[in-house]
């Protein structure tokens, strides 16, 4: 057997994502850095601030004809990787909607230390959660229920004031919460809230529910629960009186047939395999740029208050 040795080099971390972690420390140097010696490149999103810096990325990959990939962490979550088993099996049936729930309460700082860095919360540094999130809704939606066709959102600025690492007062400048409709192709359409200034009543961090004419389905991280056609309870409308039936009964959990590996490192077995094997591989720096697109997409809707179409990426 022949070994082959591959050398990987890591610029930054893999941990919270933004401006000086993935964009300064990681993106620019690695592109800088790697691209242009000739070194394929596996990124972190965003892989840029703004839609032209992605493609032009993209373009200068494609120019020394190396490969590239872009991290998709969600979509190897147990979770979510329950929901495409069930859309592979037909039990949604035809898909009608899908309902996302993010986010939880970030400490302001001062009292109580905040759980996210103080750049997060000033749009000058790169912060905001519609950069921060829609790039991943982006490859979530076009890879579990239909690709991104369009985009109505709106963002706002909840906690005006928030205290950085230091306990200085700051003012805060990004979007902490988003409310976006997208419209999928094949006529799905997803809601997903998102916020940073909401305390959870949910299952998880982050739930998604999946509503089709056979049957629905609600996941979380790594759980998730189904209800088929045949065991939909018949609710009746009756303010009257106090509700006495347990709908969180009529669900099933399904069941664990599985085993589920650590995705992040998934990931980077898929893209050695491409690397080394030239196994097929998708998530490219154009899925990358996609995320960047989407995002750029919302905070247009958001400022320009109307849908907004999202076209295809030239490169």
């Amino acid at each position: 057997m022949t070994t082959q040795r591959l050398g990987v080099i890591m610029n930054g971390v893999t941990g919270r994502m933004g401006l000086n972690q993935h964009l300064i420390r990681s993106i620019i140097a690695i592109r800088d850095k790697a691209i242009n010696a000739g070194k394929h490149v596996y990124c972190e999103k965003p892989i840029a601030t703004n839609l032209d810096e992605a493609v032009a990325v993209l373009r200068l990959a494609a120019s020394k004809g190396l490969k590239h990939g872009t991290v998709q962490d969600k979509l190897f979550l147990p979770g979510l990787k329950k929901l495409a088993f069930l859309r592979d099996s037909g039990f949604f049936g035809r898909m009608l909607s899908v309902r996302g729930e993010f986010g939880y309460w970030v400490f302001e700082g001062g009292w109580q230390e905040a759980q996210r860095p103080s750049w997060n919360y000033r749009s000058e540094d790169g912060g905001g959660i519609i950069l921060d999130m829609v790039c991943h809704w982006r490859y979530v939606l076009d890879n579990l229920f239909g690709e991104v066709e369009s985009v109505s959102c709106l963002g706002t600025t909840d906690i005006p004031e928030r205290f950085d690492e230091k306990g200085n007062k700051y003012k805060a400048t990004a979007d902490d919460s988003a409310y976006a409709t997208f419209r999928l192709k094949g006529g799905v359409i997803a809601h997903i809230n998102m916020s940073w200034v909401t305390r959870v009543y949910r299952d998880d961090l982050v739930t998604f529910q999946v509503d089709g004419t056979h049957g629905s389905a609600v996941a979380g991280l790594t759980d998730c629960i189904i209800q088929a056609r045949q065991a939909t309870p018949r609710p009746v409308w009756n303010p009257d009186e106090k509700r006495t039936h347990d709908f969180y009964a009529d669900w099933q959990t399904l069941p664990e047939n599985s085993s589920y590996d650590n995705g992040f490192k998934e990931q980077w077995e898929m893209f050695i395999r491409h690397v080394c094997e030239d196994a097929a591989y998708k998530y490219t720096l154009l899925e990358g740029a996609k995320g960047v697109q989407l995002a750029e997409c919302a905070l247009q809707s958001w400022r320009e208050r109307r849908w907004i179409d999202v076209e295809p990426i030239r490169v």
